[in-house]
């Protein structure tokens, strides 16, 4: 499965994005997609979750974006999309989406995860 990330940019404190994570690949619909972002000098960080089909509909969000992100998928379109609402300069990062079969309890650690994408930046500053 190969992942490309797009949507980024440059937004306003309060301002909106919304990001696309495209994949490739008929297994699409086995795998979890996770959303996980990298600020500069800081480590690897998740973001949000979604389970795959099989799963149900199932979410999971890291507590600092709760309220304000919300990640959804459309299979038919193999894309996994993140709303980020209420940005924050705090929320600048390198987004990046991946995909994992691993136990839908460790979707927020990402050694699980085994096909990334590259990733799209985010930049909060007015």
């Amino acid at each position: 499965v190969q992942l490309q990330a797009s949507g980024g940019g440059l937004v306003q404190p309060g301002g909106s994005l919304r990001l696309s994570c495209t994949t490739s690949g008929r297994t699409f619909r086995d795998f979890h997609v996770g959303w996980f972002r990298q600020a500069p000098g800081k480590e690897r960080e998740f973001v949000a979750a979604h389970s795959r089909p099989g799963y149900g509909t199932v979410t999971r969000y890291a507590d600092s974006v709760k309220g304000r992100f919300s990640i959804s998928r459309d299979n038919a379109k193999n894309t996994v999309y993140l709303q980020m609402n209420s940005l924050k300069p705090e929320d600048t990062a390198v987004y990046v989406c991946a995909v994992t079969r691993i136990l839908w309890a460790y979707v927020d650690d990402s050694r699980q995860y085994t096909n990334w994408g590259q990733g799209t930046l985010v930049t909060v500053s007015s």
